[in-house]
């Protein structure tokens, strides 16, 4: 497909049930560590001794079910998501080198939240990510309008034009809310943190989960429209249908975790990536494996985000940037070599 992408697994060396096995062994350890850790007294026993009729003990059961257990799932959910729509999106594009943030969805997203909140400061949170949504929509369609000329075989100009594009989206954002005094709020969604997330607060997330399920049962078809418009249109598929799909569904899950947990980044660059070195391009046995990989990431750094300064936190956004950026240059220059 472009210059990571390598069919160095098809000879059977990284079976995909295999290392979803693994994916998923790591992922519940991680879960399970995650849960017990943080600033707040915990203890496994006492969780046991409150299932076991101790009410002495009904204080670590309450710590679980408000803030350990929901801010686990909504990491979960926000490194399976934006894994899976950056795997989406880089198959219909046919280019290894975007993600949400490098199309315009993750700043648009918040430019329409900053404008939300300056203009509807009273709005729910539903308001706040339909406004987003939209805002992330317009962004991507400017975006495919802008590369819509280039030649499909230029892989370096369309990730150059996205971050100059999210570049300029941006710097409107933040000329908005320097002049009206909004620089703090703009920061919550800029740095993905998840040391805010509750019972309560999190829910929306599940949308994204269900966006990536359905992106897994249309799989077969974005493969197919991955593989070009002649062969899309030879074998039935609607081309126009399946990539507005796309740009739906990176629009809606980049705005749903913008609004719920702020941006990361590299999550949907990365991840993709990695699994299309070790099993090719196809979306079908691909995106299990992306899903777990981007949870069990995510999960990891924000592990290591509580525990490094502990009883601070970094946020995970940091943790991730630097992570990511190791990462992505590695596999390039291991594919130079």
């Amino acid at each position: 497909m472009t210059v990571l992408s390598t069919t160095k697994t098809s000879n059977g060396r990284f079976p995909p049930y295999l290392f979803n096995l693994l994916s998923l062994a790591i992922m519940l350890g991680l879960f399970l560590l995650s849960l017990s850790v943080g600033v707040a007294d915990f203890s496994w026993q006492g969780l046991f001794a409150w299932a076991f009729g101790n009410s002495d003990m009904a204080s670590d059961m309450e710590l679980m079910l408000v803030s350990r257990l929901p801010r686990t799932l909504a990491i979960i959910l926000t490194g399976a998501s934006l894994a899976v729509a950056g795997m989406v999106l880089q198959v219909v594009l046919k280019n290894r080198f975007v993600d949400p943030s490098m199309v315009g969805a993750t700043q648009s997203a918040g430019l329409g939240l900053l404008i939300v909140s300056l203009m509807l400061p009273s709005s729910g949170l539903f308001v706040k990510m339909l406004i987003a949504t939209l805002s992330a929509l317009v962004g991507m369609v400017l975006f495919m309008r802008l590369i819509k000329p280039l030649p499909p075989t230029d892989f370096l100009m369309i990730p150059l034009i996205g971050i100059v594009f999210g570049g300029i989206i941006e710097a409107v954002t933040l000329f908005i809310a320097y002049e009206t005094e909004s620089m703090q709020l703009l920061s919550v969604w800029r740095m993905g943190d998840f040391s805010t997330i509750l019972s309560g607060r999190y829910e929306l997330l599940y949308v994204t989960g269900a966006l990536a399920f359905v992106a897994y049962i249309l799989a077969d078809k974005l493969t197919i429209v991955g593989l070009g418009d002649a062969i899309a249109i030879n074998l039935g598929v609607n081309r126009q249908a399946m990539q507005w799909f796309a740009i739906i569904t990176v629009a809606m899950i980049s705005s749903v975790v913008v609004v719920t947990v702020g941006a990361i980044p590299f999550i949907g660059l990365v991840v993709p990536n990695i699994i299309s070195r070790m099993m090719g391009d196809r979306l079908r046995r691909c995106l299990p494996a992306v899903a777990l990989l981007g949870a069990s990431m995510v999960l990891l750094c924000d592990i290591l985000g509580r525990v490094l300064i502990f009883p601070y936190e970094v946020p995970v956004s940091t943790i991730f940037g630097v992570a990511g950026a190791v990462i992505f240059l590695t596999l390039l220059l291991k594919q130079k070599d």
